[in-house]
């Protein structure tokens, strides 16, 4: 957010004028979510502008069907929203990263929340949502030839995430150049539990149920879908022999 716009709270990004990687992109689904449902900031209350970070003429890769009420623009011709919130012709930026003003230093940006990370914890202990990003998908073709193929790519990855999760609790020799990798990795289990990147359906059905809800009242899916309309019968349960 600009320091300059009288934006101290979400409430006050109404008739705002936001910047957007994409307005279908999973990171913004999930943070107009919130803004409304927390905070009754509606997507129809700020007018989004589309367009590439750092390179312009980034298009939205899926056709959308918006709400009556929402506003679209596309940037500038040559203009990137960095750029553009830099130069005061934003008021904001929504989206999976920050822009590359906001990384140099420039003192008229900032975050909406001082602490993120403190609004984040406090959502999640309210909510028990941590919001999903990726699915991995399998071709029908492939799976109708070897029907097991999704329940052994789950448990593929599963094993994939508790290789890597052994590996950072060994702190003899720390395998992420960061700081404090270990203290975080302790108050991540303290607040989520020992799974805290749960896969499958059974751990996130209340998450994919919110989540689903919102991008559908935000004009990204056709119908309501449910959660099990994501996930294959052949992922939903697990046998040892």
């Amino acid at each position: 957010m600009r320091t300059d716009r009288g934006i101290n709270t979400p409430a006050d990004l109404r008739g705002k004028r936001l910047g957007i990687p994409e307005y279908q992109l999973t990171a913004n689904v999930w943070a107009r979510a919130i803004l409304e449902e927390e905070y009754g900031v509606a997507p129809a209350d700020i007018t989004w502008v589309r367009g590439g970070y750092e390179t312009p003429g980034r298009i939205e890769k899926l056709s959308v069907s918006l709400p009556p009420g929402v506003v679209v623009e596309s940037a500038p011709e040559g203009a990137t929203i960095s750029g553009m919130l830099a130069a005061g012709e934003l008021d904001g930026v929504m989206g999976p990263r920050a822009p590359s003003c906001f990384e140099r230093g420039d003192p008229m940006i900032r975050w909406l929340w001082e602490d993120p990370t403190a609004v984040a914890t406090a959502w999640f202990q309210k909510t028990r949502i941590f919001p999903v990003m990726h699915v991995l998908g399998i071709r029908k073709t492939l799976v109708e030839a070897h029907p097991f193929l999704p329940g052994a790519v789950q448990k593929a990855f599963e094993k994939s995430k508790a290789l890597a999760l052994a590996r950072l609790t060994d702190t003899s020799a720390t395998k992420v150049t960061l700081p404090f990798v270990e203290e975080s990795l302790r108050r991540a289990r303290q607040l989520m539990g020992e799974d805290f990147f749960s896969y499958g359906l059974a751990a996130n059905r209340h998450v994919f149920e919110w989540f689903l809800r919102h991008h559908h009242a935000q004009g990204l899916s056709a119908r309501l879908l449910t959660p099990e309309e994501l996930f294959h019968p052949a992922t939903l349960e697990a046998h040892k022999v």
